[in-house]
């Protein structure tokens, strides 16, 4: 039985690819590839001979058992045209039929845009969310953007050069005027990492854009945290209604910014007043 490996390539440049993945790309039987001139040149670049498959989003389901076939017997590396596989480009499927047939699956990690945009954006990267690409639909974007106006995490997104003016128009309408970083040809030549307010980059990428693009939204601001004779109403309220005490602090803690166990403590005052 093979192993189907993971492996990350690089997303420009050719010299970001880690010694363990070039040894499996020489090692395994077959490399699944979602572009393969786009991998071929990869290989000649290392001198990598090892044979390929075309294995992409439109063909994805006739060739899944050519290569479950060939992990009968031996290995198979699953590449994408740029970083990790599986991260918004086909891999999923893939990945799910072989452990669902028992295949070890193993990843390579590597070079992604995603993280190296969210660490050179300067917004935070304790929390975040990845979107994957935008909808290219106005309508279905903009209905995204807007589930996610109170969305506190950072947002990350890929784009289309030629629908970025579009997406930043709709993320200033729905999200307002945040922070955001512009990752523009990654590791590539003309790299760029533009950084200030969506309303800025609006102006700044006005014109023709090239490149692939990953969008690092700053997430939604903290409300203001309520002073106590707020929270003691809110709680007074609440457990006037008959909620619990705990119930009340859950849902006060929930919208004013304090802690559950502050606003704890207000309750069991209010529970003694009321006895």
């Amino acid at each position: 039985m093979g192993t189907l490996y993971l492996v990350a390539t690089p997303i420009g440049n050719l010299e970001d690819i880690t010694l363990r993945a070039l040894r499996l790309l020489r090692e395994v039987n077959l490399i699944a590839a979602e572009d393969t001139r786009h991998t071929g040149r990869l290989l000649a670049h290392y001198e990598i001979d090892t044979p390929q498959l075309s294995y992409h989003e439109h063909n994805k389901l006739t060739q899944l058992d050519a290569v479950l076939r060939t992990l009968e017997s031996g290995d198979v590396a699953l590449v994408s045209d740029a970083g990790m596989p599986g991260l918004s480009d086909p891999g999923y499927e893939l990945v799910r039929v072989a452990i669902a047939q028992g295949f070890p699956v193993v990843p390579i990690p590597g070079p992604s845009a995603l993280t190296a945009a969210l660490v050179t954006s300067g917004l935070p990267t304790n929390a975040f969310v990845y979107l994957g690409f935008l909808p290219r639909r106005a309508s279905e974007r903009r209905r995204l953007l807007t589930e996610l106006v109170s969305e506190r995490r950072t947002l990350i997104a890929f784009e289309s050069p030629r629908r970025l003016a579009a997406a930043l128009e709709d993320i200033l309408a729905t999200l307002g005027d945040r922070q955001i970083a512009v990752a523009r040809e990654l590791t590539k030549l003309y790299e760029e990492i533009w950084r200030g307010p969506v309303s800025e980059a609006r102006s700044h990428f006005a014109g023709e854009v090239r490149g692939e693009i990953t969008l690092v939204i700053a997430g939604a601001s903290a409300p203001p945290a309520w002073d106590e004779d707020q929270v003691r109403d809110q709680v007074a309220q609440l457990m006037d209604e008959g909620v619990t005490h705990r119930q009340a602090a859950k849902q006060v803690a929930q919208v004013s910014g304090w802690s559950r166990r502050d606003v704890y403590q207000l309750t069991l005052e209010r529970r003694d007043i009321d006895d």
